[in-house]
């Protein structure tokens, strides 16, 4: 299903199809104006994507068919084998962790996994860990040190999962314990935000040597639609909140928030989802090539340099 402002697009597409269609059916040569169509099509594809605006990128951040992290892992990860539980109150399936192979040597996956239907939305809780994820997480953290492994955490939730029962069993309090374990880690990190990174719920892995974000993912202390919620008391503000809170792929470039922005496909990562990941494969494998000789002590220095000098502040005359 195409997104609002890619309407033009798709109808453009259709009639593209529809020559073509009508061309082998009446067995005549309409190659030219094929071309032609294909030409106005590709144009119109670069303008509307070169002039989205921030909430835009926030609906292709979440569009549907845009490959999860899941779709990520089995594309780049071989013989990944994924570990259950956090030893403590039971398995949570919005956050999934594993052992694989990265270009032949071993590593630790963190992977926060919406669903790609209804029903595994529903199941992975639409991406939205409870306190067991994250202890799941600190305890792959935990294999990562004591194996020597790197660390690849990839990031796509819109926060972790605020209902009662995760408050009552301590949400606050195991973000705040995932952080700082992977603040501690004495292997390389790379995280990857994929999709959609949204607050403490996507910080909680997030703290990397190096962090990559996909061109139209986006990366946020709070959703557009919450923080619409809170300041003006109204949901539908979101347009207005995402461009308030700059949380594209380019403002945090620039901003320092992340240290790479992988390019998409044109038209996004949704419409061609094995050459969006293929380009991730290759920022991955170049984030970790980077680190590579650095030791335990200079990685945890490095990593807690990166989060501490973070942000800028700007003053100015009344």
């Amino acid at each position: 299903m195409a997104l609002a402002f890619e309407k033009p697009i798709e109808d453009l597409q259709a009639k593209v199809e529809e020559m073509r269609a009508y061309a082998a059916e009446q067995d005549v040569d309409l190659t030219d104006e094929v071309a032609l169509l294909e030409l106005r099509l590709e144009r119109l594809k670069r303008e509307t994507f070169a002039n989205l605006s921030r909430w835009q990128r926030v609906q292709v951040a979440r569009a549907p068919g845009r490959p999860t992290a899941l779709d990520h892992v089995a594309g780049m990860v071989d013989g990944f084998v994924e570990l259950h539980g956090d030893r403590a109150l039971g398995d949570d399936p919005a956050l999934v962790g594993g052992l694989g192979r990265l270009d032949g040597a071993g590593v630790v996956v963190l992977a926060q996994q919406k669903g790609r239907d209804t029903k595994e939305n529903i199941h992975r809780n639409f991406g939205m860990a409870h306190p067991s994820g994250y202890r799941k997480a600190m305890r792959l953290m935990d294999l990562a040190d004591r194996f020597g492994l790197p660390v690849l955490a990839l990031i796509d939730t819109p926060g972790a999962y605020p209902g009662i029962a995760a408050e009552e069993q301590g949400q606050a309090w195991v973000i705040a314990e995932s952080i700082r374990r992977m603040s501690r880690l004495r292997v390389p990190a790379v995280a990857v935000v994929v999709g959609e990174g949204g607050s403490g719920g996507a910080l909680a892995i997030g703290v990397a040597n190096r962090v990559l974000i996909l061109e139209h993912a986006v990366y946020s202390v709070i959703s557009p639609e919450s923080c619409a919620a809170i300041r003006w008391r109204d949901a539908a503000e979101a347009p207005r909140a995402a461009e308030a809170l700059k949380l594209t792929a380019p403002d945090l470039l620039e901003q320092g928030v992340v240290d790479e922005v992988v390019p998409e496909p044109l038209g996004g990562a949704h419409t061609d989802p094995r050459a969006a990941i293929d380009a991730t494969v290759v920022a991955v494998r170049a984030a970790f090539a980077g680190l590579r000789g650095r030791t335990p002590s200079e990685l945890v220095a490095q990593r807690r340099e990166r989060f501490r000098h973070m942000g800028r502040m700007l003053e100015t005359t009344a």
